[in-house]
């Protein structure tokens, strides 16, 4: 589950919790959105978790610079010009 699903599970879990007024025999509501907020912040933590240890930061290397040797470059001194 990435990222936005774990958001979605705690926006679920919110409207669940705080901008519903149903009631159903036998289920909790207010509990089961509860539930999946916790679980949506659960799933928030461990993402962030691993994304943070998969980033590497790799230092800067210096540019290898190949100096060609100082000739005429007109395409007639290579031989393949008339």
């Amino acid at each position: 589950m990435g990222l936005g699903g774990c958001i979605i599970l705690i926006a679920v879990g919110a409207i669940l919790t705080f901008a519903t007024d149903w009631h159903m025999q036998g289920v909790n509501l207010d509990l089961v959105g509860v539930i999946l907020m916790i679980v949506g912040l659960i799933g928030v933590t461990t993402f962030s978790s691993i994304a943070r240890r998969r980033r590497v930061v790799v230092p800067p290397t210096a540019p290898t610079v190949v100096e060609e040797p100082h000739g005429r470059r007109d395409g007639y001194s290579d031989g393949y010009g008339a």
